[in-house]
C-alpha cells in the first residue's frame, strides 16, 4: 500500500512539475504585463520594455512623443535599461533626446551603465559621439 501511494505521489509531482514548466513562460509574460498596467506606465513605454518593435514603430508613426516621460523616464531610458537595442535605434532615429534626465537625475546612458546593458551603451555612446 505504501509503495502505491509513494508511486502515485511521484507521478503526480512529476506531472505537476512538467505542467508548471511549460506554462512558466506564459505566466511570467502575463504577470509582467499585469505589473506594468498596475503601475501606470504609458502604453508606449510598455511596448519598449516588452521589446515590441512593431508596436513602437506604429505608435511613432501615429505621432507618439519619443521624449514623453512615464514614471519619470523617457522611452529611450527604458530601452537602455532593458537593453532593447533595435528599439533604442528606432527611438534615436526618430529624435529621442539622449541628454534628458529622469526624475532621478539619470540619462539613458547612465541607465545602460547601471544595467550592464553593453550593447545599448555602445549605441548611445556612438549616437552622442563618445
Amino acid at each position: 500500500m505504501r509503495k502505491v501511494i509513494l508511486t502515485l505521489s511521484v507521478v503526480a509531482l512529476t506531472f505537476g512539475a512538467t505542467a508548471k514548466e511549460t506554462n512558466a513562460k506564459e505566466l511570467v509574460s502575463t504577470h509582467q504585463t499585469e505589473l506594468l498596467a498596475s503601475v501606470g506606465i504609458s502604453s508606449f513605454c510598455k511596448a519598449v520594455i516588452q521589446g515590441d518593435l512593431e508596436t513602437v514603430k506604429r505608435l511613432i508613426d501615429l505621432g507618439e512623443d519619443v521624449n514623453q516621460k512615464s514614471l519619470g523616464m523617457t522611452p529611450v531610458m527604458f530601452a537602455a535599461r532593458y537593453n532593447k537595442v533595435a528599439i533604442l535605434e528606432i527611438l534615436i532615429k526618430n529624435g529621442a533626446d539622449l541628454k534628458i534626465q529622469s526624475s532621478q537625475g539619470y540619462t539613458a546612458k547612465r541607465y545602460a551603465e547601471l544595467s550592464n546593458a553593453s550593447e545599448a551603451l555602445e549605441i548611445i555612446e556612438t549616437a552622442i559621439g563618445i
